[in-house]
């Protein structure tokens, strides 16, 4: 086929295209002659994005802190967009499966590698006195997150591990949400009562959550992996891949905050209160919390050591700075 042969063949295949938009061929040409060139600035709404650091203080590492923050929320955003490819597929194409959960590890890794900027990127006392003009905002007010757990894995499983024993599958959403463990780490450390960041937060997306639970309820990620055939589910690739998600997003992402919080929250007096109030000794630690997104796939004794050799690190007073 020369060129204008394949110059035609592409004419009738936009005509085919167009011919139902109620306009002819010719008016999207127009169109296109008209429209200015694209451009990379224009494409990625570039000064709009650099223009949304909006600092509440004079102190210079705020600007970083503000930053760090939202580029973590587009990282939580390619997250959402292979979960949600994984959790729509009806395939049971394991190769697909193996293939979404890698770039999840990816971008997870990349966010736990990037943590540092949080840790030793600011100075410690622009800090403590910049983060006075965020109270109430917390990065436990982060919904995304909240999203990402609740696409990998049945509401059962993220239930307060206090509570687990006491719920199954069959209790509903609501009941089950009202004691998903995330909520006891945003209680008042004196009075017991939920801090007023929580209380924000369930106006703002307890909605959205519930809805997004309901419609995930039989085909989370952990559900998409158990109904796979057999043959498939015993997949070496597969069961690493998961086994990579489950340690990125419930042991290392936690523990980077947990050193985090020890760099900027401890003292060898008396322990900062996290911002908003959230209880970080006892919200953080993998190991407290229990959170596994696919239990099944391990022995009953990596479930009871289920981050322990980390958070001893964490703790260990010699791997202070």
């Amino acid at each position: 086929m020369d060129k204008d042969e394949r110059i035609g063949a592409q004419i009738n295949k936009l005509e085919e295209k167009y011919k139902n938009s109620g306009q002819d061929l010719s008016s999207y040409l127009d169109g296109l002659l008209y429209q200015r060139y694209l451009t990379y600035w224009d494409y990625i709404h570039l000064d709009t994005l650099l223009s949304i650091q909006v600092p509440r203080t004079y102190f210079p590492d705020e600007e970083i802190f503000i930053m760090y923050h939202q580029i973590t929320e587009l990282y939580f955003k390619l997250i959402l967009h292979e979960q949600k490819q994984i959790v729509e597929d009806r395939s049971q194409d394991v190769d697909f499966f193996i293939e979404k959960t890698r770039r999840i590890n990816s971008y997870f890794k990349a966010l736990i590698s990037s943590f540092s900027i949080m840790i030793k990127g600011m100075e410690r006392e622009q800090f403590l006195r910049y983060r006075m003009a965020l109270l109430p905002a917390s990065g436990f007010q982060s919904v995304q997150y909240r999203m990402i757990e609740l696409y990998a894995t049945p509401l059962e499983n993220l239930v307060h591990h206090t509570e687990r024993e006491n719920f199954t599958k069959k209790n509903e959403v609501e009941e089950l949400y009202e004691h998903i463990y995330w909520k006891k780490g945003a209680t008042d450390l004196r009075t017991g009562e939920k801090t007023l960041t929580l209380k924000q937060f369930e106006i703002r997306y307890t909605p959205r959550l519930l809805r997004i639970a309901n419609q995930v309820r039989h085909s989370t990620i952990y559900h998409k992996y158990c109904q796979l055939p057999e043959g498939s589910r015993q997949n070496k690739e597969l069961i690493r891949a998961l086994k990579d998600l489950d340690m990125n997003a419930n042991v290392n992402w936690p523990l980077m905050h947990m050193g985090s919080a020890y760099r900027y929250l401890a003292s060898d007096t008396k322990d900062v209160e996290a911002t908003g109030g959230t209880n970080w000794k006892q919200y953080l630690p993998p190991s407290f919390q229990k959170i596994i997104f696919f239990p099944t796939l391990y022995s009953e004794t990596e479930l009871d050591n289920w981050g322990k050799e980390w958070v001893e690190h964490i703790f260990n007073p010699a791997n202070k700075e």
